[in-house]
């Protein structure tokens, strides 16, 4: 089932919050405050023309740490003109992101404030800094609701737009369903290990995607293994295309393949995998143990 990811509306709503900045930028007092509106309009410029919905690598770090040093650097160096990016911090947090963006956010937020609050009368700086951790909280508090649901979409979506490439944790489900549809149908499948260096496993991934078929998925276990799901009528044709995946894929160094109904479990499988000498030979076994 190919995937569809609607990403207009969103590199539209980016490319529209690079105005603002840039048109600030002509109206800036000096050369380092004009800098930092015209790195805030391009890194919003930029990841509105690079947005998509592609897991290859741990999202939003480090690209999401510029945007939280511009708004620091900006109300540093012209918190007199610009004290109402102070509420930007409320935006920021809100996104999701590991543990430790969250810290760095909510002490950036509150040293900002303290710049900010030297500005104003203590009433005003005390009702400011009120509404920021108002803001703060409630904005931490829908990252953290947001995080099962990010996990569970980043399961159950491809890891680059186009390829038939799953996350890892998608495999051990699928193993249960395929070997069952095997049965059923009278087909023979079999689960393919690959194990490349990491360097070359995107390169892999896509070669190993595009000689599967439509409805053969791949997986990505970790950052230097892949696995793949094949289904033939029978051992002989599973041996051919097994040979033929071997012969056209690159910067492969060790390959496991075992019948979906001598495979225990995928953590034995990948145990074994471990323990084989570096081949580009298959290993085909009853059980997870027949290393060649």
């Amino acid at each position: 089932m190919q995937s569809k990811y609607k990403v207009s509306l969103l590199r539209l709503n980016l490319l529209l919050a690079a105005l603002l900045p840039a048109l600030m930028v002509p109206t800036a007092r000096d050369f380092s405050e004009g800098m930092l509106l015209g790195l805030a309009a391009a890194w919003l410029a930029i990841s509105a023309g690079l947005v998509e919905f592609s897991h290859r690598r741990p999202p939003l770090v480090p690209w999401q740490l510029l945007p939280s040093l511009l708004l620091g650097a900006l109300l540093w160096t012209s918190a007199e003109h610009y004290p109402f990016w102070l509420w930007g911090w409320a935006a920021l947090v809100m996104l999701p992101q590991p543990a430790w963006m969250a810290a760095l956010n909510v002490l950036l937020a509150t040293l900002s404030w303290a710049w900010v609050a030297r500005l104003l009368p203590v009433e005003q700086a005390l009702a400011a800094g009120l509404v920021l951790a108002l803001l703060l909280a409630l904005g931490l508090a829908r990252a953290r609701r947001l995080i099962p649901l990010h996990g569970q979409a980043r399961g159950r979506v491809s890891l680059e737009p186009g390829l038939r490439l799953w996350p890892g944790a998608s495999l051990a489900r699928d193993l249960a369903r395929e070997r069952g549809r095997a049965e059923r149908d009278g087909t023979y499948a079999e689960l393919l290990l690959v194990r490349t260096r990491r360097r070359h496993l995107w390169q892999v991934a896509r070669q190993l995607c595009e000689m599967t078929r439509r409805f053969e998925h791949c997986y990505r276990l970790d950052g230097r293994t892949l696995a793949a799901l094949l289904v033939c009528r029978d051992a002989a044709q599973a041996a051919s295309r097994r040979a033929t995946l071997l012969q056209r894929l690159g910067e492969v160094e060790r390959v496991r393949a075992v019948p979906l109904t001598s495979t225990h479990s995928l953590t034995e499988e990948f145990r074994a995998l471990e323990k084989q000498a570096t081949t580009r030979s298959a290993t085909q076994g009853a059980t997870p143990d027949a290393d060649t």
